[in-house]
């Protein structure tokens, strides 16, 4: 049936959930009543080659020039009957629709083996202790890797699976290398691609086409999509929108790309695209789009009708994963990362608690664009009204927060919410290690379902995170880590090197650092990316101020966002680079932690000058509790049970009360004055999260006095009320 609006995801992004950015759009547009269908190309195409009728067709193709491969394709080749035999088997496992298969996967006698499973010698460690399914999911994983591989050498050079054509939309300043590469035949990918794009077509009529374009291994396809639809339905309008053109073609110049495009729109999509659908269709004029490039008069120009407001968050509606073929995604073990697993594995509802970042402030981030800057949360209410809409929806009850960072604040209120609510939910986000996350705060958090966080330690030197403006330091960092660690709260952090004046002395202390948290026990998994300078950052603006120069190329014309710089200190930052990650995977695997650090480089590295017991002695200080007035007391355990007992000593008899507590794990018990334990009995339950009112430490001990009791810091400030935090007794 015709449709307003078709948008599209092109390949690839992720393969075990859809990238959310069409999802939000299509919940926006049933606010607004405008129809809509949405497909992910990604999957789609992704089904299409892994089957058994298009991996007969590939090896067909390559078999006439098999003595020009490497030696690996030539083994693939060989065992093409193996290939073809097993390929609709491991998707449908991948999947989850033939989980029984794992055994046969595991035992090494199934899948054909070519140079991906050389790393399989980390396996042995890893999957000791996690299960057939895992294994078996990794191998299939390293299966599919070996088919890609002979892919990208038989068939299609641009080939990946969350990368096609990257390496043409990365840093790309100019697009002749692009317009170039679209004046090619199509690939076979290609064609698959078209094909199911032309049925989409066919199938929805639409007025306008809007392309999502979240990566530079995105761009290359999308435009492709977009040269079809221009050479096939020319009356049909297309426009390209998301995080790539938010970050790299906001100074577009090369009429060239509307050759493909009509529009381009930046930032938040919702209101450019309900003004763009209404200029379509002869309601407004030009001058009242919204952040809008178009061609007009032989050059590209941009229109941002300022008195257009955006939406707010609250008014966006929730996001709808209608249409996508979600039970088809494919669950994937990629890399023998803990972070990372969450990303590839399993199907997650997207949805974000606050648009931008609270923070804003990080010297290296793009805190001058919208996404960024424009701060505004939901409603904790709201929130979990979506939650319960896409559980519905999607029959998912897991979530990924995609947050820039998720404020403590709401994720408090959420959690709180989502208690109330009973929900039964698994969610995970990205954060700031900020001194709020505080013990109880995160044991609130694993109450309601949070199962990881993520967040950027960066550099893990004092000095360079002032730099940074990150507004933590490494043992605040440590501290808020054993928090969410001891709450059973899985814990990733981003690290970076190569930062502006950072010596090659800072990048092996910064290690030193990192090793000793993982050590520690409050580190899970960790990444390192090199520093990259960005023109929307505050270095980027701005480089002198941080000690680097800018090396300005030709003036972009294309693709703006990257920006060369050199730095004065003269470090050679690449040279860290295989040492730092070869060092993070033995240490996520508690391998190696006591190595010395210079034995993971092939380079000379200075020795470390930061205390063997930095981190430890860090996690020794003492911790402040506040207790503060309006500090609010919530109990998320059940009522105890109260026993009064009899003591006696020198013939002296009083009575105690004891009280018993379950919770899932454990029998807890306390015993306290008589009166102090019945009123406190009584008080636990309407402390309870589902009571309309949250009582604050004040009125706790106002109630307490009132009672005629007397001491109240000394009695709640003492062992046996403290013990209670294990039963869900929370200062927030």
């Amino acid at each position: 049936m015709p449709n307003t609006v078709l948008l599209l995801t092109p390949p690839f992004t992720q393969l075990n959930t859809p990238y959310p950015a069409t999802a939000y759009l299509k919940g926006f547009l049933n606010t607004r009543k405008i129809s809509s269908f949405q497909s992910d190309l990604g999957i789609e195409v992704t089904l299409a080659v892994f089957s058994a009728a298009s991996l007969r067709n590939l090896f067909q193709q390559a078999t006439n020039r098999a003595a020009d491969y490497s030696e690996n394709v030539q083994r693939i080749i060989q065992l093409q009957a193996d290939y073809i035999n097993s390929i609709d088997a491991v998707i449908q496992f991948l999947q989850g629709k033939n989980p029984t298969l794992a055994h046969f996967i595991a035992n090494r006698n199934f899948l054909p083996e070519a140079a991906r499973f050389a790393q399989t010698d980390e396996m042995t460690h890893a999957f000791g202790s996690m299960g057939v399914q895992d294994k078996a999911k990794h191998l299939a994983t390293l299966y599919l890797e070996d088919l890609s591989d002979f892919i990208k050498e038989t068939i299609d050079p641009h080939f990946g699976f969350s990368r096609y054509a990257e390496r043409l939309g990365r840093s790309a300043n100019h697009f002749d290398e692009l317009y170039q590469a679209l004046q090619q035949p199509l690939s076979y990918i290609d064609q698959l691609m078209i094909e199911r794009l032309s049925q989409h077509i066919a199938n929805t009529a639409p007025l306008l086409v809007a392309i999502s374009v979240p990566f530079p291994g995105n761009l290359f396809s999308a435009f492709r999509c977009a040269q079809w639809v221009k050479q096939n339905h020319p009356s049909i309008k297309l426009c390209m929108g998301g995080g790539f053109p938010n970050t790299e073609l906001r100074t577009v110049k090369d009429i060239r790309v509307f050759e493909f495009f009509d529009f381009i729109t930046l930032d938040d999509g919702e209101a450019p695209l309900e003004n763009l659908l209404a200029y379509i269709e002869n309601k407004i004029p030009a001058s009242e789009l919204k952040r809008c490039f178009l061609l007009a008069d032989g050059a590209v120009q941009y229109i941002n009708n300022s008195n257009c407001r955006d939406y707010k968050q609250a008014e966006t509606g929730t996001p709808d994963y209608g249409d996508l073929l979600l039970n088809d995604y494919i669950s994937a073990i990629e890399i023998l990362n803990p972070m990372h697993r969450l990303w590839s594995d399993g199907r997650w509802n997207k949805l974000t608690m606050a648009h931008g970042c609270y923070w804003g402030k990080c010297t290296f981030c793009d805190i001058s664009l919208d996404y960024i800057k424009n701060y505004e949360p939901i409603a904790a209410n709201m929130l979990c009204d979506r939650m319960e809409t896409l559980i519905a929806q999607t029959g998912v009850n897991g979530f990924h927060f995609v947050d820039e960072a998720a404020p403590p604040s709401l994720m408090k209120a959420l959690s709180l919410e989502i208690i109330k609510r009973k929900l039964t939910v698994s969610w995970w986000t990205n954060i700031r290690f900020e001194k709020n996350f505080s013990k109880d705060l995160c044991l609130l958090l694993k109450a309601a379902g949070c199962i990881a966080v993520s967040g950027g330690l960066e550099v893990a030197s004092d000095r360079l995170l002032a730099l940074i403006d990150k507004g933590v330091t490494v043992a605040q960092v440590a501290k808020v880590n054993r928090n969410f660690t001891e709450a059973g709260i899985m814990v990733h952090a981003y690290l970076m090197y190569g930062f502006p004046t950072q010596t090659a002395q800072e990048t092996i202390d910064s290690l030193e650092m990192v090793r000793q948290l993982f050590k520690a026990g409050v580190l899970h998994s960790g990444f390192w990316h090199q520093f990259t300078m960005t023109a929307h950052s505050p270095i980027g603006r701005n480089p002198e101020k941080f000690g680097v120069k800018a090396i300005l190329p030709s003036i972009p014309s294309f693709a703006d966002n990257d920006v060369i710089h050199e730095d004065p200190t003269g470090t050679d930052h690449d040279s860290f680079s295989f040492g730092l990650k070869k060092s993070l995977i033995n240490y996520m695997h508690a391998i190696g932690l006591e190595e010395p650090l210079h034995k993971w480089f092939e380079v000379k590295v200075p020795r470390t000058k930061i205390d063997p017991d930095f981190i430890v002695n860090a996690l020794l200080e003492p911790t402040l509790i506040s207790n503060k007035p309006n500090t609010k007391i919530v109990y998320l355990g059940q009522a105890p049970s109260l026993q009064l007992i009899t003591k006696s000593k020198k013939g002296q008899h009083w009575e105690l009360a004891q009280l018993a507590f379950e919770n899932r794990k454990e029998h807890i018990e306390i015993k306290v004055d008589k009166e102090k334990g019945q009123w406190l009995a009584k008080l636990l339950p309407q402390l309870s999260v589902e009571q309309d009112h949250q009582w604050t430490l004040a009125e706790v001990k106002t109630n307490y006095e009132a009672a005629g009791l007397e001491d109240f810091e000394l009695f709640w400030d003492n062992k046996p009320v403290n013990t209670l935090n294990k039963v869900g007794l929370l200062h927030l």
